[in-house]
């Protein structure tokens, strides 16, 4: 079985980036895989969306192929920016630190209680694994690029405007 984009026959499949449900009719994105529970493949589903974001070299050849995906230049500018900066794709959203113990993966500096943090995640073994947090002033840097308060804002909804001023100001944008 090879890795397909189609739509959603039910509701009940949730996407592995984010973790909230695929609408019936919405379109996926299946990830073919070795099925680890028998024999055969199976299929890990994603918004298309948020496999651009978090799978963009696995979405990418489909993306390219297929012209008439809604949106289909603005994932592409996804995918390809993820590919070419390789940490992008670990965003899993931005939280205020609950403590002051945490230690950002770029500075290795503590992170103040309170104060904006990047919450990361790596895809191991066929899902995301927390991995930490970096500063937002180091974001940039962690990065490679100014392009993380856009990707934060849609693998993460649910921000208020006065949140999202304060994580631009914090990403220095």
């Amino acid at each position: 079985m090879p890795d397909q984009i189609a739509p959603s026959p039910s509701a009940r499949a949730k996407c592995r980036g984010c973790g909230r449900a695929i609408d019936k009719g919405d379109l996926r994105f299946g990830e073919a895989d070795q099925n680890p529970f028998g024999e055969g493949e199976t299929h890990r589903w994603f918004h298309v969306r948020c496999a651009a974001l978090r799978r963009p070299e696995r979405i990418a050849p489909l993306l390219e192929a297929d012209a008439n995906l809604p949106e289909r230049e603005r994932l592409l500018a996804f995918t390809k920016e993820g590919v070419e900066h390789h940490r992008l794709p670990r965003i899993a959203g931005a939280a205020r630190a609950s403590s002051g113990r945490a230690h950002c993966r770029h500075c290795r500096e503590l992170i103040e209680k309170g104060s904006w943090r990047v919450i990361l995640e790596i895809w191991e073994d066929g899902r995301f694994s927390p991995m930490g947090f970096i500063h937002t002033a180091c974001a940039k840097d962690y990065f490679g690029t100014t392009g993380a308060l856009e990707r934060i804002q849609l693998i993460a909804e649910g921000f208020s405007e006065s949140d999202l001023e304060e994580l631009r100001a914090a990403l220095g944008g």
